[in-house]
Parts: C-alpha cells; structure tokens; sequence
C-alpha cells in the first residue's frame, strides 16, 4: 500500500520503520496528560463550561500537535474525579496500573470474543473471575465473564435465573403462560427494571420490596411480596438483593434474604457491584455474610477498587449454567478446546480486554493496599457522618455501612415543602463557591446531597471546609 498520504505516525510500523515518529506523538500527549493530571487538584470537580471539539472529518490529516492541542482541552472540559473535592458519585480516580493496562489492552487491540483472538486475556479472564468468586465464598465450581458495568452484569444474570427457572432460552416466553417476577428493594438500582424491561418480562415484573429505616430490605416484606404475587398468579423466579445501594450505600440482609429465597426455590441474585470490595477488606468483609450463598453476584472492580472504566463482572456459583442455560454456540469462531469462547458465553460478542487492568491493578496493590483504601474511605465517611450528627440543621437519610453519606439541610426555620430547594442551592454553592462537589439524588420521593468518599487524596481539610461552607451558607439564610 502506498501510505504517502497517511500521517508517519498514523499506525505502529511492524518493522519499527516509523518508532521514531510514534514515540515523539505518544511522548509529547503523555507528559502533556501527566501535567495535567499532576494539577488536577487546580481545575474544579466539575467544569463550569465544558466545550466539546469541533466535529468533522477534516480533508487531509491533522498534525500532531494539533491533536494534543485539542486533548489538552477535552481533558480540561472533563469530569475531574482526581480534585479532592470529588465526593459526589461512585467514581474515582483509577489506579495508575489500570491506566496503563489499558493502553497496552488497546495496542495489542486482541477481541474477547474468542479464545483464539485473546489467548492470554481469555485464560486470565477465567482464572481472575474464579479468584473473584473464590473471595465470596462462592466454591470451587464458581466463575464467570466480564463486562462493561454492572447493567450488562445484572441483565446477565437474571437472563440465566429466567432461562433455569422456566426453560425458554429456546423458546422464549410466547411458549408460555407464566408471568415471571422477581424481587429486589425499593431502593435498587434501575438496571434491574431495564434488564427485564429487555428480557421480554416488562419493567413491572421487577417487584419492588419495602425497606427498612436503614434503606435495606426487610426478609418479612419479601416473604409477604412473594405471597401476593403468588395469590395473583404470577410465577416468582429470583430475589435481588443490593450490597451496597447507590443512594445510601446500604447493604440488605444477605444471610435472612438467601434464606427467604431458598424456602421459595428462587434463585437468589447480589448486586454487590459497589459494596463486593469488601470482600478483600478482612476487618470490614462481615456486611457481606450470606453473599456466599448467592446464585450469581454482580460486582464492579471500576468503583471501590480504583480500576478504570469499564471492568465489572457477573460471576456464578456453578459457572456450567453459562453453558447450559446462555450459551449460543457462534460457527464462525473456532470451537474453544481448553477454555470456552467468551463471546459464547456473554451477552457480548466483540469486548476490550477490561481483565489486564484489574489484574494488573490487583498486583501493584495487593490485598493490603486495597484494604488499606477501604479504611482509609471508611475514616472519613465517619468524620462526614460525625460532621453530620453534630449539626442540628442537618439529617441523615440513613446510617451509612459503607463509605457513602446522605444528608439534607432540614433547618427548621425553613418550610419542609422548601427543603428540596434549599438542598438544591446548597449543592451549587458548594461547588461554586467551596470547590466541594456533592451529588443530589432523590430518595424517598426528596432531594438529598450525597458524600462517597472513595478519593484517595481527599483529606480531612477538604471535610473541614465542607461544612464551614454549609454553616455558612445556612446562617447567611437564617432569619434573624
């Protein structure tokens, strides 16, 4: 091929003919991106006027410096997980090690849909995910894909439930006149109605159970929701429990819920996508007890384990019903001899090689530096939660478990119908005015700000100036 109108460096030369041009290109964006990463703390949290690109397809190519100059505001127009002001969401800054797992992923650019196409990454893919669901207790027959989020995960997941339970990977519910449901908290994550949104069984089948004070779902409303449905001739088939709710970062009664399901016959589901971490933090892994008796377990490596995005996984305590009850032979790959092709077995076919990061992000740790960082978050989830407590202005939505804190202004100077919006002015002028960035979800039908303190660099300063900002944004309001 004549390449004369392609850029030098627009491939890597197999014979090294271009590595001079290739490294100048990949030298230059590189320090560029470690300067501004290295000041992340100097951009705010979020930015105040993100402007994307122009978007085109230019005639002729674009020079080098051209493309670092516009990386270098795409970086700066971006969510900035690395300020220590980033408390708002279940992101965080990756890991240095899965950082660059992903560059050599994407250069090597091998196809997770077969073992032939990723010979190394399938093999790693099948052993990492059975160490996984070793950690939680799952047995020796445990294992499991990965995918990219926890929604492909729990869509995977109540695929099998639904295909074990009434037999119709083939045949599809139209050959039958049952009405599956399954159960999970009210305060579950939407995925869950999506996946049976998807699966043909409509978002309602999704069976919303009555939580407790503390956000977790209470095993008598789950015994009394399973009985109605029944009386209404509807066919249970799973129960949903959440490790870690998105809101509140609450943690259901595993063990109880487990036990509920196994007097039903259901298969029992944990999305522990965000709370699963614990289950390499020894001092804190007892909110996870009964997940060992779970079916299949939803986890993401991407939140408390600092891996970039995307690496989640749905793992299966008898890892076989992946073939028995999901798997959809493809005749254009070659037929796996010693490990399965994974596109087989998941609900995707062509997948980024998302295994390298975490192992490598799991080697450059280790089992105490990942502990080390659930402490650490724990720390200073008590310190917000004391803050909290301390103030009479201010409420807790629930006791937190994990390292998330939901609070709202109640001041009771202030009309309740009007609390919404003073939350929603607070949460502004924190990011505005403090460099302190809190989300404001909805729970139980209000507003209320939210704390995940999963920063690694975030300090008990960044706590301090926290709440000076909000007494000082409360007595500027309080009539006097």
């Amino acid at each position: 091929m004549d390449r004369s109108s392609l850029p030098d460096a627009a491939f890597v030369d197999p014979s090294g003919a271009n590595a001079a041009a290739v490294r100048s290109m990949a030298t230059d964006v590189l320090d560029q991106l470690l300067d501004q990463l290295a000041a992340a703390e100097d951009r705010p949290p979020l930015p105040a006027d993100p402007t994307p690109p122009a978007v085109d397809v230019p005639d002729d190519p674009r020079d080098a410096a051209a493309l670092k100059d516009a990386l270098e505001g795409i970086v700066d127009g971006s969510m900035n997980p690395a300020h220590p002001g980033y408390i708002g969401h279940m992101d965080t800054m990756p890991t240095t090690a899965s950082v660059l797992g992903d560059l050599v992923a994407a250069a090597v650019n091998n196809n997770m849909l077969s073992a032939e196409m990723s010979p190394v990454f399938t093999e790693l893919e099948a052993e990492l995910t059975a160490l996984v669901a070793t950690a939680f207790g799952l047995g020796a027959d445990a294992g499991g894909v990965m995918t990219s989020g926890g929604s492909l995960a729990n869509l995977q997941a109540l695929a099998v439930a639904r295909n074990r339970a009434f037999d119709v990977a083939d045949s599809g519910l139209a050959a039958t006149s049952d009405r599956p449901v399954a159960f999970a908290s009210a305060a579950a994550h939407t995925s869950l109605q999506k996946s049976a949104m998807l699966l043909g069984l409509g978002s309602d089948a999704i069976v919303p159970v009555e939580t407790d004070e503390h956000g977790r779902m209470r095993p008598a409303a789950l015994e009394d929701a399973i009985a109605r449905a029944s009386e209404v001739g509807k066919r249970p088939f799973c129960v949903v429990a959440t490790a870690g709710t998105t809101t509140t970062g609450n943690v259901d009664p595993l063990d109880e819920l487990a036990t509920v399901a196994a007097r039903h016959d259901l298969w029992f589901h944990v999305d522990a996508a965000y709370g699963g971490a614990l289950a390499f933090a020894d001092d804190d892994r007892g909110l996870l007890d009964g997940i060992e008796r779970a079916d299949s377990v939803t986890f993401n490596p991407q939140k408390w384990c600092y891996v970039a995005k995307t690496c989640a996984m749905v793992l299966f305590a008898d890892r076989e019903v992946l073939d028995t009850d999901f798997r959809i032979g493809a005749p254009y790959m070659r037929a796996g001899e010693q490990r399965r092709n994974l596109g087989e077995l998941s609900v995707q076919g062509t997948r980024h090689a998302d295994v390298l990061k975490l192992w490598l992000t799991f080697q450059h740790l280790g089992r105490s530096g990942l502990a080390a960082l659930v402490e650490e978050s724990y720390r200073l989830t008590a310190l917000v939660r004391d803050g909290v407590a301390a103030r009479e202005e201010l409420a807790l939505a629930t006791d937190p478990e994990l390292n998330v804190v939901c609070f709202r202004a109640a001041p009771d100077w202030c009309d309740s119908s009007e609390y919404d919006a003073l939350n929603d002015a607070l949460q502004v002028s924190l990011l505005e005015d403090a460099d302190v960035f809190v989300s404001l979800p909805t729970y139980r039908e209000r507003k209320w700000l939210r704390a995940v303190l999963l920063n690694p660099y975030t300090t008990d300063a960044v706590v301090d100036g926290l709440f000076e900002h909000v007494d000082e944004f409360l007595s500027a309001r309080r009539p006097r």
